[in-house]
């Protein structure tokens, strides 16, 4: 694979306002992602501005521990437009957050008042060579990213308010 970004698309009948609710709730992530990496939330609060961290317990077989911890930035905080958050860890155990270079983004458009667009991006270009040399990019399958979305709209679904 020569492009260091993948993505999807899925057009999802919730308005873009309720499916950029459900990505700014971390409680909401584990339901929504398509590994079953994702376990809960360890902060307990939405997401509310760029610069903003929110920790993730995760898990996956192939890592050491299994169980595992993810801190994640909010970069992009545009409501109800676009959402993204590049994941680190706290390598040292010092407190100081080391990012990977990777980055999940949703940039939502609404089709009308109770559809909307979803796009998922994954992008690595600034993952750095020691890490590309463990850690095969992307790291999950060509599937990964159509489940999320399928998932995403599931949620997004069950918190709409059907018109009467």
């Amino acid at each position: 694979m020569t492009s260091e970004r993948v993505s999807a698309t899925t057009t999802i009948k919730a308005p873009a306002e309720t499916v950029f609710a459900v990505l700014a709730d971390p409680a909401s992530h584990a339901a929504i992602d398509g590994t079953g990496w994702v376990r809960e939330s360890l902060d307990g609060e939405r997401l509310t501005k760029p610069g903003q961290i929110f920790r993730m317990a995760m898990y996956h077989d192939n890592h050491p521990d299994g169980h595992y911890e993810m801190a994640n930035k909010v970069g992009v905080f545009d409501p109800p437009r676009a959402i993204s958050w590049q994941p680190g860890q706290d390598v040292a155990g010092d407190g100081n957050l080391k990012f990977g270079g990777w980055v999940w983004r949703y940039d939502l458009s609404p089709v009308s008042q109770s559809e909307s667009v979803v796009e998922l991006s994954y992008y690595w270009s600034a993952v750095h060579q020691f890490l590309r040399e463990q850690i095969q990019f992307p790291p999950f399958n060509s599937g990964h990213l159509d489940n999320s979305l399928r998932h995403l709209a599931e949620t997004a679904a069950s918190r709409t308010v059907p018109d009467r």
